[in-house]
């Protein structure tokens, strides 16, 4: 409102004051996650990112905090970054503030130009997958498992069964194809830029620093800083968030008369889904 008010001002009354919409991007990466978790999905980043890009400004600047998760809200949140960037006509800036690291990195790919701190973390390009195997355990307290299927590779690595070889093949056949489309949207994005490191596409991770010599990155920064460099003295930024309810969205315990269990199995899950993240971050020494 106030933007559209300003333009019915003479040129002479205008402020020059450039304001560019913020987006943070912070968190694992996955669909449906509880309410106890941070986590970023198209759906949780979509609004935010359709507000920003709706501001009457040359660019949208986002700041990415991500050791990675699902490939697939990776790829949907790069890609709706893209569209809008396109659609609007807005350049984006993508600041790493500690990691952009595996599904990070692919969403900060989004950024025409990627900004890191020199002691942030990126690339981790390449495809994990990770899990247990509870075999011997159950046969330890005596437990007897028993799957029924109507297809002879529906149980694949079930952690219940020992590990059968034909299925870890089938699994990383699969990872190659998924680590394949990375790479192909990395070379896209980044191009020339990229150096020529035998390493690069295998999992390791990078300083900013290192990764402005690499061609991850752009430029060695803060968001405040560049931004007031390229557009002036005078940009302002303004952080977008999402709305929150009348009484905020962390009220939510209403009505838990006769609901304990269920109380008590999304504490259970919530504290499972906290150590999945803690291990995500701590790869990179977070």
């Amino acid at each position: 409102m106030k933007e559209s008010l300003a333009r019915l001002l003479p040129k002479s009354l205008r402020s020059d004051a450039i304001t560019i919409p913020v987006v943070r991007l912070h968190g694992t990466i996955m669909a449906g996650a509880g309410p106890m978790r941070q986590s970023l999905s198209l759906a949780s980043t979509a609004g935010l990112l359709e507000k920003a890009f709706s501001i009457s400004s040359p660019a949208v600047a986002i700041s990415v905090n991500s050791p990675g998760g699902s490939p697939v809200q990776s790829r949907l949140i790069y890609r709706r970054i893209r569209d809008l960037a396109e659609e609007k006509k807005r350049t984006v800036f993508v600041f790493v503030e500690d990691v952009a690291a595996s599904g990070g990195y692919m969403i900060a790919l989004a950024g025409d130009e990627i900004i890191a701190d020199p002691s942030s973390i990126v690339g981790s390009i390449g495809v994990v997958s990770a899990g247990f195997g509870f075999q011997d355990l159950i046969k330890k307290i005596g437990v007897e498992r028993r799957v029924h299927t109507s297809g002879r590779n529906k149980a694949i690595l079930d952690p219940f069964q020992p590990e059968k070889e034909e299925d870890v093949e089938r699994l990383k056949a699969l990872q190659e194809e998924v680590h394949q489309t990375f790479i192909s949207l990395v070379r896209q994005r980044r191009g020339a830029k990229l150096a020529d490191h035998d390493d690069l596409f295998t999992g390791l991770f990078w300083t900013g620093e290192r990764g402005l010599a690499l061609g991850l990155v752009d430029a060695i920064g803060d968001m405040r800083s560049f931004l007031k460099q390229r557009y002036g003295p005078k940009t302002r930024l303004k952080l977008v968030s999402a709305p929150r309810g009348l009484l905020g969205r962390r009220l939510g315990f209403f009505g838990i008369e006769g609901r304990e269990t269920e109380i008590a199995a999304a504490a259970a899950a919530g504290l499972i889904q906290t150590l999945e993240d803690q291990a995500l971050w701590r790869r990179f020494g977070f």
